[in-house]
């Protein structure tokens, strides 16, 4: 859990992210990845994304949303998170609402994306669990959604 640990910032996390639309939301995000200094260019950064959102559907069901790809504009491997208070539009595998997105942010360089590929499993892996995206919906300070991604497993 350490290495997810390692790129949860609490400086792009967003409670109550107050967005309209899949673009908005995206767009809100980018621009916390870009003040923190994760990417260079919001503009640029966007289009990347939407790239990959013409590859395939990233609305993985029960609210949550995984927008990824790979741009030259970011600087450090980031992860952004918005929790918002409402459901908004996008192509998802339940064909329901999104209310968490959870946008990363990958360079194009062919090592670097290896290894931040690899988080991106990680992070998959943590929500495939009921328990993960139940805590997520229910959070409410920035400390349980890092808790909710970083503490063990419950073995049941």
């Amino acid at each position: 859990m350490e290495e997810i640990r390692a790129v949860l910032d609490p400086r792009v996390i967003k409670l109550n992210l107050n967005a309209i639309d899949k673009k908005d939301a995206i767009t809100q995000l980018a621009q916390g990845l870009k003040a923190a200094d994760y990417i260079d260019d919001v503009a640029a950064f966007i289009k990347d994304i939407y790239v990959r959102e013409s590859e395939g559907i990233t609305g993985i069901g029960q609210g949550v949303a995984i927008p990824h790809g790979k741009s030259d504009d970011v600087q450090n491997v980031g992860v952004a998170i918005g929790i918002l208070n409402h459901g908004i539009e996008w192509e998802t595998l339940d064909d329901q609402l999104v209310n968490i997105v959870i946008l990363f942010a990958v360079s194009n360089d062919q090592e670097a994306s290896r290894n931040q590929l690899k988080l991106l499993s990680l992070f998959a892996g943590r929500l495939g669990s009921d328990h993960v995206i139940e805590a997520l919906h229910e959070a409410t300070t920035v400390e349980e959604v890092i808790e909710t991604f970083t503490k063990e497993k419950r073995v049941s």
